[in-house]
């Protein structure tokens, strides 16, 4: 796994599209200098089911939602949020925005918040903000007046939020780890889904699925579910050559995914230790019953599914993810895959149909030595970009993704280039760039990508013809300490962009930056003495965006940010 927290203890180791594509539109064919205009890049928008799924070149074209039901915004992870009308570079400063309100909850917020717009409860229409904890509770808060509408415990009858698990990677407690996923299609009145993580009185440990009504937060498709899940294999934690998952050895830290019906899951382990492999699993979004289940280390160990929070990415059809350090099989058959199918620290492509399995996959020449030195690829996330043409005039399919060796991968998504112990066969490696590893989640708008690599400026890499700019076109004034930051992006469609992004520290901060040039910082909290501080900084928090307002997770709650 990406042992984050343990790793950085030990060490301290634009183009812009045509004129004509009118960004508000999501159009998906438009495109300048070899970039689509890449605004639609998710494949299920930010207002859609959480389940729809396109080609990942902006299929479901519409006007951008108001409604955030996923991490980082939609499937292809790019965060953005579209919709943003009252935001703007000339209005975010210390003298007209600030924090507003503080919606006070029982436990850390590592999960991103989410937002439903129109949500009707007791005969009333509230826009909501959804807030997962550490102490296994949800809220449901109103975004309008932060008035508490509801909460729910998701322990079961006696039992308490998981210890730490002798890990200080999530701590003191494991609840709610985990961004959930919102279906508005679903029931009534809509679906929350979440994985919770409890403790019982005699010293059992749980994961359980749930589904929660959006408006009165009671218990749906006859869920809860216990997580369980056996796979085929010699690896860890097996016997008779078949592999256990075990619910006490992993947290379900990387957000939930909800594509074409099913609701996918992944599991990364405690500090590396003990017994554990590489679990992702697919329940249907209908009935919550177990519908697949792949271990990507089956005969071997280690490899989870970490990616500091960030959710894995699917173009309709595939799921993308960076795998941890862990067994990989240098041998390799006459596929070019792995001879016995242990795929640690790789970019994983996994097909969902008709059952999860590796597609293709792209591991670094070097991936045994990297995983050896715990610098892997999978504290890092995976960003689905928008269908990209070429210098030569071919439409490009690419994902980008960065992990600890501080390099910029980007696969063709047709051809990742698997493994050669020679050099690395992808479409782009960018070196040099990025001043420590990645601990967070790249962001995406109109043909340029944000890094914010660990003890580093939040940096700009426009694309030209398919191709990231070798070197960043601007970059914030200031560094971000450990983590570093996943940045978040608010627009008008293609107006008013802003980059947002927290930074961890004893205070945390919220800083916000012209998109079109990062060295513009146009607001942070740290700049009006203490009335805009929410207290100590949380790891791998990623700022959501919605109704005017930005919601940053803490320690104790959620800050939210506004016009003063």
């Amino acid at each position: 796994m990406d042992c984050s927290d343990r790793t950085h203890a030990t060490s301290r180791i634009v183009l812009r599209s045509a004129i004509a594509c009118l960004l508000a539109t999501l159009c998906t064919s438009c495109s300048a200098s070899g970039g689509a205009s890449g605004d639609a890049a998710a494949t299920a928008s930010s207002g859609g089911t959480g389940g729809g799924a396109g080609s990942g070149s902006g299929a479901g074209a519409g006007a951008p939602s108001t409604d955030v039901l996923t991490y980082h915004n939609d499937l292809a992870r790019t965060g953005q949020y579209l919709a943003e009308t009252t935001l703007t570079p000339s209005n975010v400063n210390a003298a007209q925005f600030g924090k507003v309100a503080f919606l006070a909850a029982d436990g850390k917020v590592d999960a991103q918040p989410l937002y439903v717009s129109n949500v009707s409860m007791n005969g009333a229409t509230h826009n909501v903000v959804y807030v997962a904890t550490e102490h296994a509770s949800l809220y449901a808060y109103d975004a309008d007046s932060n008035a508490k509408l509801w909460q729910r415990s998701l322990l079961g009858s006696g039992e308490t939020p998981s210890d730490n698990r002798n890990c200080s990677q999530i701590t003191p407690e494991i609840g709610i780890t985990s961004t959930p996923v919102i279906d508005r299609s679903r029931g009534a009145h809509g679906v929350i889904y979440a994985v919770a993580m409890s403790k019982s009185a005699n010293g059992a440990y749980h994961q359980r699925l749930h589904a929660l009504d959006l408006s009165t937060g009671a218990e749906m498709l006859r869920g809860p579910v216990e997580i369980a899940a056996t796979f085929p294999g010699t690896g860890a934690n097996s016997a008779n050559g078949i592999t256990l998952f075990d619910p006490k050895q992993y947290a379900e830290r990387q957000a939930l995914a909800l594509v074409g019906g099913n609701l996918y899951l992944a599991w990364t382990s405690h500090c590396d230790e003990g017994a554990y492999g590489g679990w992702i699993m697919a329940y249907s979004a209908d009935t919550l019953a177990q519908t697949s289940v792949l271990n990507v280390t089956p005969n071997g160990g280690e490899g989870s599914v970490w990616m500091s929070g960030a959710g894995m990415a699917s173009d309709g059809t595939s799921l993308y993810f960076l795998d941890a350090n862990g067994t990989f099989d240098t041998t390799l058959d006459g596929n070019g895959f792995p001879s016995r199918g242990d795929y640690g620290n790789t970019f994983l492509k996994l097909a969902i149909s008709p059952k999860l399995s590796v597609s293709d996959y792209f591991a670094p020449f070097n991936t045994v030595t990297e995983s050896n030195q715990d610098i892997d690829l999978g504290s890092g996330g995976v960003l689905v970009l928008p269908d990209l043409v070429d210098a030569n005039g071919t439409t490009r399919h690419l994902a980008v993704g960065a992990g600890k060796d501080k390099k910029i991968y980007v696969v063709d998504r047709n051809a990742m280039g698997k493994f050669n112990s020679t050099r690395n066969a992808i479409w782009q490696e960018i070196d040099g760039q990025l001043g420590g590893g990645v601990f967070s989640m790249p962001a995406y708008y109109r043909n340029v990508v944000y890094y914010g690599a660990v003890g580093d400026a939040l940096k700009a890499f426009p694309i030209t013809a398919a191709r990231l700019a070798a070197t960043p076109a601007s970059k914030s004034p200031g560094v971000f300490p450990y983590p570093g930051a996943t940045p978040s992006i608010s627009a008008n469609g293609a107006q008013n962009a802003i980059v947002w992004a927290a930074e961890n520290g004893n205070v945390g901060a919220l800083h916000a930056f012209d998109a079109s040039n990062l060295s513009h910082e146009l607001y942070n909290s740290n700049q009006s003495g203490t009335r805009d501080h929410f207290g100590a900084g949380n790891k791998f928090i990623t700022p959501m965006i919605a109704h005017g307002h930005v919601y940053v997770g803490a320690t104790n709650g959620v800050a939210v940010f506004g016009q003063r």
